[in-house]
């Protein structure tokens, strides 16, 4: 089981900035559209703002997990 929670911690890790860089690149490509009106930039912004402290928690939680952290305690 521990070996499992370091497999998913290091997907967490990888998923973090994975998922940044996809919300960033589709904005980019929205916002570049010829049609993007100020409601898309400030939709995007929105989604950007609310997602990325997320996917940064999602980092730091699989940081968590490929330490050990999240181990049972053995009493």
């Amino acid at each position: 089981m521990s070996q499992l929670r370091k497999i998913l911690g290091v997907i967490w890790m990888l998923l973090g900035p994975a998922t940044i860089y996809f919300l960033v690149s589709q904005a980019s490509h929205k916002i570049s559209q010829p049609t993007s009106t100020t409601n898309d930039l400030l939709q995007w912004g929105i989604i950007i703002t609310i997602f990325v402290p997320i996917a940064i928690g999602l980092m730091i939680f699989g940081y968590y997990a490929v330490k050990g952290e999240y181990a049972e305690i053995e009493e």
